[in-house]
């Protein structure tokens, strides 16, 4: 019986967020949520339809090690439900977390009114790295050629995506799980996981440090698959 990494990519950015990464995990799949966007609200059914059909192309007997970076560990939950396989572990990276009741909001009210100003009259949001000023976006990529690639394949994501919510499966979390600390913005999250009891690790750099570091991130994530 083996291991197999999923590694889920936010539905804001692809799976070239993740494929260094992929490269030093042997038996890992980066499913592609790219079109998830696409589907019509509400979006998470796709998201757990995508990675569950990706899971059963996996060797049969694998135990899956779920990892999630970004807005990707909201559908954890979801994904747990959706799976037919044993899910070993669950890791979060850089992550949003589920709520502890019954739904999770993908984006708090603030944010929304934020998020509205952004959207064009369809609705439709620009790429995420366009959100921000290039003085904020730049040091998050190991070079130039790294963020073009990351941004040509960017979905752009309809409003009503981030007004969704996410139903969290009670009983979800009923196996270990683990956080991966990169930046400040995520501290307060960081310090949600160890109150749920969960091993942190922190590996200090920017929001896409998996793409800057993907050894040390990868190590992490065997660290914390074995010993969350």
């Amino acid at each position: 019986m083996g291991i197999s990494y999923v590694l889920m990519h936010s539905p804001s950015v692809g799976p070239l967020t993740w494929a260094p990464v992929a490269e030093r995990l042997p038996g890992s799949i980066v499913p592609s949520l790219l079109h998830v966007g696409g589907e019509g609200p509400p979006f998470w059914p796709a998201v757990a339809r995508a990675v569950a059909s990706g899971v059963e192309r996996l060797p049969v007997g694998d135990e899956v090690v779920l990892v999630a970076h970004s807005n990707a560990g909201l559908f954890v939950p979801v994904v747990v439900g959706a799976l037919t396989r044993t899910v070993k572990a669950c890791v979060f990276v850089d992550a949003a977390l589920p709520a502890r009741g019954s739904a999770t909001e993908v984006a708090s009210p603030g944010f929304l009114e934020v998020l509205r100003g952004k959207a064009d009259a369809d609705g439709v949001l620009p790429a995420w790295t366009d959100w921000w000023d290039d003085a904020d976006v730049a040091p998050m990529f190991p070079d130039p050629v790294t963020r073009r690639m990351v941004e040509k394949e960017q979905p752009r994501l309809p409003l009503s995506y981030y007004e969704q919510r996410i139903p969290v499966p009670e009983g979800w979390d009923r196996r270990p799980c683990g956080y991966v600390l990169f930046a400040e913005p995520y501290e307060e999250v960081a310090a949600d996981a160890r109150g749920r009891g969960w091993p942190v690790e922190h590996l200090p750099g920017l929001h896409l440090h998996q793409l800057v570091d993907p050894d040390g991130v990868a190590a992490a994530v065997r660290k914390l698959s074995h010993s969350a």
